[in-house]
């Protein structure tokens, strides 16, 4: 069973900054790609930023110059660096994890965090 976890998320002003975390415990917990996707209220869930086990990173036009994704050394940690923050960043951000040693479509959730921007 795998499990991925992200940290808490919160109400941040337009301009400001935050960390997100999402780490994946259990027996196939090291992906191949982890990412993080983010979805608004009325809104279908969109790509934020995806990175390879390899380190190569791809952003959505919206974040990019903004945001910034990584790995743990360990491979199951990814983090979302999130700076000059706007109001259209408010969403749920899940973490996603996919394809692992044992199954190349794997394809896991964590259960989300609510990040708001606002005055």
């Amino acid at each position: 069973q795998v499990e991925l976890m992200e940290s808490a998320g919160g109400l941040v002003q337009p301009g400001g900054s935050l960390r997100l975390s999402c780490s994946a415990s259990g027996s196939s917990a090291t992906f191949k790609t982890m990412g993080w996707y983010r979805q608004a209220p009325g809104k279908q869930r969109e790509l934020v930023a995806i990175i390879s086990s390899g380190d190569s990173t791809n952003y959505a036009d919206s974040v990019k110059g903004r945001f910034a994704i990584s790995r743990g050394n360990a491979k199951n940690t990814v983090y979302l660096q999130m700076n000059s923050l706007k109001p259209e960043d408010t969403a749920i951000y899940y973490c996603n994890g996919r394809g692992n040693i044992y199954n190349p479509n794997a394809n896991y959730w964590g259960q989300g965090t609510q990040v708001t921007v606002s005055s």
